[in-house]
């Protein structure tokens, strides 16, 4: 006999909430998602506060732990190991999420079977986004966008929701901000089902303050985009660089070409001796990057069984 579908209310529902220096603004929003989602099981994750931000998640009935590993990305990995459900629901606990919005995104993943839902952010208050802040999320979407063929329209948002087996499949090592990048690219490399849905964003509250560095974190994300790019792309990471050789070769060795043609002398062999040795760059680049395309073929494989191996969802609804 067919098992029935999962829906909102028998789902089997973790709502994540990683934090750092939260206090004034967690109690709010574990009572915002209990509200929307009574059913729900909510984590707080606290990584080494020193404020009340752990008190308070308490206060405020939610199952707290600690991460003491210094990161955004460790709590995320430390959370996705520990956490047993049917459906995740990713916010940052400073108050900027729509949690309303959750039963939507939860709904939209169930009833289409999707393995990821990513809130895409509408700011609904002038200081929700500082401007480098607005410049750099578009440069990152663009960047992601033509690297991996990404079609989400707000690849660090930290708004998600997760089926189960997206969780147990991820296989990321940790880092800081640039974990939202990496839940993105996971997605796009195994051909996973995704979609989006815009979301209010909201300003700060409880006069928390933002943990994320203009450049420097930026700066950080986009070498991430770029660690990412030789691993999941090594052919093509390789290749633009052997091409960018063979081009600054070509730029070099061709004065030397015309001077020997014109005399049947080589009066420059320093910038003959550097155009072969970009030469010899280029084939090695290009042969490293044949040689890794077949690990990362390997590894995508490798992911995939274990995403199909997690399942769906548990074999019968929640009673």
């Amino acid at each position: 006999m067919k098992q029935p579908e999962h829906t909102l209310e028998t789902a089997d529902i973790a709502v994540l909430l990683p934090c750092y220096n939260e206090a004034g603004a967690i109690g709010g929003v574990i009572d915002n998602f209990r509200k929307v989602l009574p059913h729900a099981r909510i984590f707080v994750y606290d990584n080494n506060s020193t404020d009340d931000t752990i008190k308070e998640a308490r206060d405020h009935g939610a199952h707290v732990f600690t991460e003491t590993r210094q990161g955004k990305g460790y709590v995320v990995v430390r959370m996705f190991a520990d956490i047993d459900a049917d459906v995740y629901v990713m916010a940052d606990g400073d108050g900027t999420y729509d949690a309303s919005a959750a039963p939507k995104m939860i709904a939209h993943l169930l009833e289409n079977r999707l393995d990821m839902v990513t809130g895409t952010r509408k700011q609904k208050a002038e200081n929700a986004y500082r401007r480098g802040h607005v410049w750099g999320n578009r440069m990152f979407n663009i960047a992601a966008s033509r690297i991996f063929g990404t079609t989400i329209g707000d690849i660090l948002s930290g708004y998600r929701v997760f089926s189960r087996r997206y969780v147990k499949s991820f296989p990321a090592l940790p880092r800081g901000f640039e974990i939202e990048t990496e839940l993105s690219v996971h997605a796009v490399q195994l051909h996973l089902p995704t979609d989006e849905m815009e979301t209010d964003y909201f300003d700060r509250s409880g006069g928390t303050v933002s943990k994320l560095s203009t450049y420097k974190d930026g700066f950080r994300i986009m070498r991430r985009i770029l660690s990412l790019f030789s691993h999941v792309r090594p052919l093509m990471y390789y290749g633009l660089i052997g091409l960018v050789s063979l081009l600054v070769a070509g730029l070099l060795s061709l004065p030397v070409l015309i001077d020997y043609l014109q005399t049947g002398l080589v009066p420059r062999f320093p910038s003959l001796i550097v155009s072969m040795g970009l030469v010899v760059i280029a084939v090695i680049a290009y042969v490293c990057g044949l040689i890794l395309d077949q690990v990362a073929h390997s590894r995508r494989d490798a992911k995939r069984l274990a995403y199909l191996a997690a399942g769906r969802l548990s074999d019968s609804p929640r009673s």
